[in-house]
């Protein structure tokens, strides 16, 4: 960041209402804030934030980290939170992975990750699917930590982009030339 004359900004985060005040089922926690791992494609995470834009309002990136090597393996950046943004993300990460063994994926309870059209893939993947207690950012940490850095670094410094087109150029280089390069 030094070499480029950036800097990151930190933001105070707002609390978003929930929209539903129905009971969330509950859903297994095979991770239980063990990250380790011994080797790659073990165990990923994944999770989606949101990028505000001038002419396109809010977009959505979503992204899967393997805990082993702590890269984004998988992203898509969208116009719409629906679940094929979290299904195109699945399919990028495992496009160029060779799935053995016992993986788990472990995302939050939002709509999309409990999605059947969700849950169907990661069965005919063979990715076993664990889930964040609602309310506890901490059981999946590490893709809060990336979106947290990511915001600090490369959108908060940029009072709002202009549209999605430059949002996604941004990010696709965050990603690929910077975060994935530490």
């Amino acid at each position: 960041m030094k070499e480029l004359d950036t800097h990151s900004v930190t933001v105070n985060k707002w609390k978003a209402a929930s929209a539903s005040k129905t009971k969330v089922e509950q859903r297994p926690n095979l991770l239980k804030q063990d990250f380790s791992t011994t080797g790659l494609n073990q165990k990923w995470t994944a999770d989606m934030t949101y990028i505000q834009t001038k002419r396109n309002g809010w977009c959505y990136l979503s992204t899967i980290m393997d805990l082993h090597s702590r890269r984004i393996i998988g992203y898509s950046f969208s116009k719409k939170m629906a679940t094929d943004l979290v299904l195109k993300t699945l399919e990028s990460a495992v496009k160029n992975r060779t799935i053995t063994g016992d993986l788990i994926i472990h995302t939050d309870l939002g709509s999309q990750y409990t999605s059947d059209d969700y849950n169907q893939r990661l069965t005919e993947l063979h990715i076993r699917h664990s889930y964040s207690r609602k309310g506890c950012p901490y059981d999946n940490a590490p893709m809060e930590s990336f979106h947290a850095s990511l915001k600090k670094e490369c959108v908060y410094p940029v009072p709002v982009f202009e549209n999605y087109e430059t949002a996604a150029a941004v990010l696709f280089e965050y990603v690929h030339a910077f975060y994935n390069r530490k």
